[in-house]
């Protein structure tokens, strides 16, 4: 009896940092990043404008960019003509405060019998984890080069960096700070209120009242109301920051 009740309390232990970054009304169905990134593909950005996030460039349903709309930049060049998935709250973000991420894990090793940790080992071992890096209201599509140079850098209203900086496109990167065009600050600060609202393990920081003023100052649009429809319709839940915000304006 005594022996049974030992493997009981280890069975819960163990199971605990499975359930302690739980989401309170975060994505519950799908924890396969690779399955987001096909539904996003298939079922929502061919019901809206296929446009990036960061350059506003066209692509089509092959994920190539058509259109860069004035984008250019002497790195990743192999990834311009690209459409990827760009988590706006960087996966890092939340990841870290995931001990798999930080820390590794025993069965987080390779076949050269050599430990490894981050997002692999979060990725293999930690469920929760899974749920939020594939949390559709959080990708967003970009060219592959922006996506590679923005890295996990946070934004701000204002980066010194010379003017052009990446041809036409008004994005900004300079000293591990991004400055995103205005046209998508919006959008980046809800998908950030929305991460912080959806789980409660993860907090924003210092870029929060910033990313508040952005939510205020650059309103949603029908386009942005109907990519949320689109996601609840096929993640199961909502997302209350841009739903609330699309229903005052009668975008719902």
């Amino acid at each position: 009896m005594l022996k049974q009740l030992s493997i009981m309390v280890i069975s819960t232990t163990l199971s605990l940092p499975l359930f302690a970054y739980a989401s309170d009304g975060g994505n519950q169905t799908n924890q396969s990043f690779s399955k987001a990134k096909k539904m996003l593909e298939r079922q929502v950005y061919n019901d809206v404008p296929k446009l990036t996030i960061y350059c506003q460039a066209d692509f089509n349903s092959k994920k190539k960019i058509t259109d860069h709309n004035g984008f250019s930049s002497k790195k990743h060049v192999k990834r311009q003509a690209k459409v990827e998935w760009e988590h706006v709250v960087p996966a890092e973000n939340f990841g870290r405060n995931f001990k798999e991420w930080r820390e590794g894990d025993n069965a987080c090793v390779n076949s050269k019998g050599k430990s490894f940790k981050g997002r692999r080992c979060a990725e293999k071992m930690n469920i929760p984890y899974r749920y939020m890096q594939a949390d559709m209201y959080n990708l967003y599509p970009a060219i592959g080069a922006v996506n590679a140079l923005r890295s996990n850098y946070n934004f701000a209203s204002q980066v010194s960096a010379e003017k052009n900086q990446f041809g036409s496109c008004p994005i900004k990167i300079n000293n591990k700070t991004v400055q995103p065009p205005n046209y998508a600050k919006g959008e980046i600060a809800r998908a950030y209120l929305y991460m912080e609202s959806a789980y409660p393990g993860y907090k924003i920081g210092r870029q929060k009242r910033e990313l508040q003023a952005w939510d205020k100052q650059y309103p949603v649009t029908s386009s942005e109301c109907r990519r949320t429809q689109l996601i609840e319709n096929l993640q199961g839940n909502e997302n209350r920051v841009v739903k609330s915000a699309c229903l005052d304006r009668g975008l719902w």
